[in-house]
């Protein structure tokens, strides 16, 4: 049995959730699969759903989880960001992101002192890690020595919903699909918005209270976290995505617009370059290449289809099932 902590599973954590659930329905079924999760009804069909609750993460990962893998006995067990101590099995880590170490603004300062503890520990301790994408096994390799043969690079995808409309046309607003908090960088977003004379739709988790007052006072429409339904429609409608964020580990909004249809433009953070490429406006004058983006729209919106087809859930689930098959 391979099994897969799935605590993310229906508790809005965005990437995180996206990653696990995505890769949980694509992963092959000739594989015997277990995911340890709070809602079993969200697992997907083919993957035995197993049910453990705990109020306190922190009691989980020491206490709850270790000792129900003790009594299942897996060959194996994946787990993002951080592998619990006292396993009685092998474990696999997924990275999707070093930023805590590269700037020391993203969380705070407990929250990063537990991160910069815990997940070096951890991609130390595992049997291998997962990168989501190659900017991540860069950090890995310079920031923790970890070797290279140690690591695969599975990209992130967008989900099978995530598609262009037919019309292609748009309903003249801006799109920021991300958390509101400080390395996001909404008020970018939101002035570039107000510059170029277009409202900027909000959606994503409200995270820094003073940001999301600023993002109001501005006039920005916050949703905050939407259906997955309505979050493809608001891509197709967008005139464009704008992602300022300064530091990514996949920039998986940007791979869901570019499957949308719908043209990217963003800071040229290196994970942004390496999954966008010239598909997208990359650029630090986010209201100039928002003007370039609109004037050159159908062109954008016809490669970001293109580029966005080299990012498949399978391909990533058949990277991630060749490691589970030679460990487990």
């Amino acid at each position: 049995m391979i099994v897969v902590d799935a605590d993310t599973l229906g508790r809005h954590r965005t990437g995180d959730e996206t990653y696990v659930r995505e890769l949980l329905r694509a992963l092959p079924r000739d594989l015997d699969l277990a995911a340890v999760t709070r809602r079993p009804d969200l697992v997907p069909d083919g993957v035995r759903a197993i049910e453990l609750h705990s109020r306190v993460q922190e009691l989980r990962m020491l206490w709850t989880l270790p000792r129900l893998l003790r009594r299942l006995q897996p060959s194996l067990a994946h787990f993002v960001h951080a592998i619990p101590p006292g396993l009685p099995c092998p474990a696999v880590l997924t990275v999707q992101d070093l930023s805590f170490e590269r700037d020391p603004t993203v969380m705070g300062v407990r929250e990063r002192a537990i991160f910069k503890t815990v997940v070096p520990w951890s991609a130390r301790r595992a049997a291998h890690v997962f990168a989501i994408s190659e900017r991540t096994r860069v950090d890995l390799v310079e920031l923790y020595r970890i070797p290279e043969e140690k690591i695969t690079v599975t990209p992130l995808a967008p989900a099978p919903a995530f598609r262009p409309s037919e019309s292609g046309e748009h309903d003249g607003y801006l799109l920021f699909v991300s958390s509101i908090e400080p390395r996001k960088d909404p008020l970018a977003a939101l002035v570039a918005a107000r510059t170029v004379g277009m409202p900027l739709v909000v959606v994503g988790p409200h995270k820094d209270p003073e940001l999301v007052r600023a993002m109001r006072e501005g006039s920005a429409d916050l949703r905050g976290y939407v259906p997955e339904a309505e979050l493809v429609r608001l891509y197709q409608r967008a005139a464009c995505l704008v992602h300022p964020t300064l530091y990514e580990g996949f920039a998986l909004t940007c791979a869901e617009a570019m499957a949308c249809g719908t043209p990217v433009v963003a800071r040229p953070d290196a994970a942004v370059r390496e999954l966008v490429g010239d598909a997208g406006v990359l650029t630090d004058d986010l209201a100039a290449g928002i003007e370039r983006a609109l004037a050159d729209r159908d062109r954008l919106r016809a490669a970001g289809i293109e580029r966005a087809r080299l990012y498949t859930w399978d391909e990533t689930a058949r990277r991630t099932a060749e490691v589970y098959r030679r460990l487990a």
